[in-house]
C-alpha cells in the first residue's frame, strides 16, 4: 500500500484514500466525508492501486467525486469578489522521498576558464519535506550566515555566487535544517546542524565536477543528510593542536620523552609500541605524529642496549597495515646494519611483533 491508494475496510463499512502512514502498522484513511481516521493495515484491503500520486480516472457524471485535497496536484481557488480562479501547485511526492536526503552543490560558472571562474552554491532537497535552512561558514570560533531560506520538496535552490578569493572562508561550513510538511500529516524529523569540511583544492580541478542527476553541468556535491542520517565529521580545534605540539616540543627539549613499559621475559626485552601504551592521549595528533613518537622509542631503546651483544629485543607493533613494521625495518637497515631481525614468536605474538638481536 502507498499514499493515494483506495482501500476498503474488511470488518467495517466504508473505506477511502490513504493520505499518510503512522508507523509500520497503521494508515490514515480519508473517507468520502472528508474526515481522516487511523486504521490498522491488516484491517484494510487495497481496491484501487493506481500509480503513486497519479491523476485518478474521471468519475462518471452521476457519481459524486471524493471530497479530498489532492496530495500533489493543481489546486484551484475561487476569488470571492470576481470569481477569478487562482491556480497554485503542490510539489509531487515520491515513496522514497519520505527519507531525508539533502546535499550541498558547487558549480563553476565558466568551465572553459577554471583558473578565473567564479562559482555558484546550491542546496538540494531530495525529499518530500519542506526545509528551513541556514548556510554558514566558520570564522575562527564564530560563524557568518551566507544564505538562508525555505526550500520546497524535491527541489534545489541557489544560495550564493562567490570567487576564488573567498575559498579560504569556506573550508568549514555548517547547514542548519528544520524539516516539515505543509497541510498534511507527516513523520516528525529532528532539526539538524551538519558541519562539513570543504576541500577548496578541488575547485581548481574541472574533472572533479562530475555528472549528477540534479544539474545539466558537472557539480561538486557534498552530502549533508543521507537517508535521515546527518553526515558527521570530526573537527579538531586549531588552538588545541598547537598546544599539543608545543608541549611535545618542550618535552623533547627537556629530554622528558615518555618511556615505554618494558617487561623482561627470559632476558628478552619486550617494548609495546601501541600508541595508547606510549601516550596519555592522542588528541590533536595525526598518524604521522604518532609514528614519529613510536620510532623515537625504537631508536632510544636500541641506543640504550646497542653495546649488549646477544641482547634480544621484541618490538610489539601489532599487525595493522604494516606501516610501523616497515618503518622499523627501514630504520634497522639504514642505522643499525649489524643488528639482526626476524618475526618474533608467532605462538606468543602472532604476526604483530619483530625481534631484534644486538650483534
Amino acid at each position: 500500500m502507498k499514499i493515494g491508494d483506495k482501500v476498503r475496510f474488511i470488518h467495517e463499512t466504508g473505506g477511502g484514500i490513504i493520505t499518510a502512514f503512522r508507523g509500520k502498522d497503521t494508515i490514515i484513511v480519508e473517507g468520502e466525508d472528508g474526515f481522516e481516521i487511523p486504521m490498522p493495515i491488516r484491517e484494510c484491503v487495497a481496491i484501487d492501486t493506481n500509480e503513486y500520486n497519479f491523476q485518478k480516472k474521471t468519475l462518471a457524471p452521476k457519481e459524486e467525486p471524493l471530497k479530498r485535497k489532492p496530495t500533489a496536484a493543481k489546486v484551484v481557488v475561487e476569488d470571492e469578489e470576481d470569481s477569478t480562479p487562482i491556480v497554485s501547485f503542490r510539489p509531487m511526492e515520491r515513496p522514497e522521498g519520505e527519507r531525508l536526503n539533502i546535499m550541498l552543490a558547487y558549480l563553476p560558472m565558466d568551465e572553459h576558464s577554471m583558473s578565473n571562474s567564479r562559482f555558484e552554491a546550491y542546496i538540494i532537497n531530495d525529499s518530500n519535506y519542506w526545509i528551513y535552512f541556514a548556510y554558514s561558514s566558520a570564522e575562527g570560533r564564530s560563524w557568518r550566515v551566507r544564505g538562508n531560506g525555505l526550500l520546497e520538496p524535491n527541489s534545489k535552490q541557489f544560495i550564493e555566487e562567490f570567487g576564488r578569493e573567498e575559498l579560504n572562508e569556506m573550508e568549514h561550513v555548517c547547514v542548519q535544517i528544520l524539516p516539515y510538511k505543509q497541510d498534511k500529516h507527516f513523520v516528525l524529523k529532528p532539526s539538524m546542524n551538519i558541519e562539513r569540511r570543504i576541500d577548496t583544492v578541488k575547485f581548481y580541478k574541472l574533472h572533479l565536477f562530475r555528472e549528477n542527476p540534479f544539474f545539466e553541468e558537472g557539480a561538486l556535491i557534498y552530502d549533508l543528510v543521507v537517508d535521515d542520517k546527518p553526515v558527521k565529521e570530526i573537527f579538531t580545534d586549531a588552538a588545541e593542536i598547537q598546544r599539543v605540539i608545543l608541549e611535545k616540543k618542550k618535552g623533547e627539549n627537556n629530554r622528558q620523552v615518555s618511556q615505554p613499559k618494558i617487561a623482561k621475559s627470559d632476558e628478552i626485552l619486550e617494548v609495546d609500541l601501541h600508541a595508547d601504551n606510549l601516550l596519555d592521549t592522542t588528541a590533536g595528533l595525526n598518524a604521522f605524529d604518532i609514528l614519529n613518537h613510536q620510532m623515537e622509542v625504537v631508536r632510544n631503546t636500541l641506543n640504550a642496549h646497542i653495546k649488549e651483544k646477544g641482547k634480544k629485543i621484541v618490538f610489539i607493533h601489532g599487525k595493522g597495515e604494516g606501516v610501523l613494521r616497515n618503518a622499523i625495518m627501514q630504520e634497522l637497515k639504514r642505522k643499525y646494519p649489524r643488528c639482526l631481525y626476524q618475526d618474533a614468536s608467532f605462538q606468543k605474538y602472532g604476526f604483530g611483533a619483530t625481534m631484534v638481536i644486538i650483534k
